[in-house]
């Protein structure tokens, strides 16, 4: 079996993990943002956890298609209460963040995990996160995220992500990061079409590098409103049918908005075909 290392948490990776979304921005895809409201945030986080969140990931700038930046002082100001509420809440805590500032003060109020876009590419990412003993997700995006979906383009699209991936490993493994605290998103809709995306998802074992886990993240997002026609508020069934596939090709984490169906579709799809086998 084998386990990941997100600071004081040790998880093992035996069935599919349940990431949690908490969206602290104003401006969130799914019209789940809430930046101005931390009590009704900690409310939502503690339901997740409730739900069966086995991690949260906590967000505080969008990265929506044409989203404008945040600043890190902005990102601190709608994390950093969320964080103290949620001490000693029993799962780890992931930020999502691609600013060394903000992951050098999310790590010392207590989170667990940074979860980067840019895959520790800016100045200093390596080094705000090498020393702690944090779980790292490295994400692969093409351009950024105010024009990323204008005009992607791939020979192979694995291919490409995969080796994008293979060298953000090697820098963080030449960084001093351990490979027990590394997970690899292949960036569903991140610089992606359509096309794009269904090719990832039927080759996701192929985007893994050294056996490393895989996170996906597909929930809502418009890949699946482009499958089924339906508006952001409607893609539920296609969100937990994209995570189970991506579960049953090896994925070890789902980073879902609706963690109590996706843990119910979990549980009956493991009753009938357990992951593992």
């Amino acid at each position: 079996m084998s386990f990941l290392r997100c600071g004081n948490y040790r998880l093992a990776l035996d069935r599919p993990l349940v990431m949690g979304i908490v969206n602290l921005t104003p401006d969130s895809f799914s019209g789940d943002g809430l930046a101005t409201d931390a009590d009704r945030a900690l409310a939502h986080a503690r339901a997740q956890i409730a739900a069966g969140a086995d991690i949260l990931d906590l967000g505080a700038e969008s990265t929506r298609p044409g989203a404008e930046p945040a600043t890190a002082a902005q990102e601190l100001a709608r994390l950093l209460p969320v964080l103290d509420g949620l001490k000693d809440c029993g799962v780890p805590l992931s930020v999502d963040t691609y600013k060394p500032e903000v992951m050098v003060a999310v790590l010392a109020a207590g989170a667990d995990m940074i979860n980067d876009i840019a895959a520790l590419q800016h100045p200093g990412a390596l080094e705000a996160v090498a020393a702690s003993s944090c779980g790292i997700c490295l994400m692969h995006m093409q351009g950024e995220p105010r024009t990323m979906q204008q005009q992607p383009v791939y020979g192979d699209v694995v291919a490409e992500v995969r080796a994008f991936l293979a060298e953000r490993v090697s820098a963080a493994r030449a960084a001093g990061i351990a490979a027990d605290r590394l997970v690899l998103d292949p960036g569903f809709g991140f610089g992606k079409h359509l096309d794009h995306n269904l090719e990832l998802l039927r080759r996701l074992p192929e985007t893994t590098v050294d056996g490393l886990p895989v996170l996906a993240g597909m929930s809502r997002k418009s890949m699946l409103g482009a499958l089924t026609g339906q508006p952001v508020e409607a893609r539920l069934g296609a969100s937990i049918a994209a995570h189970l596939q991506a579960a049953r090709l090896g994925a070890r984490i789902l980073r879902v908005h609706d963690v109590a169906a996706m843990r119910d579709a979990l549980t009956v799809w493991q009753a009938v075909s357990p992951w593992n086998q």
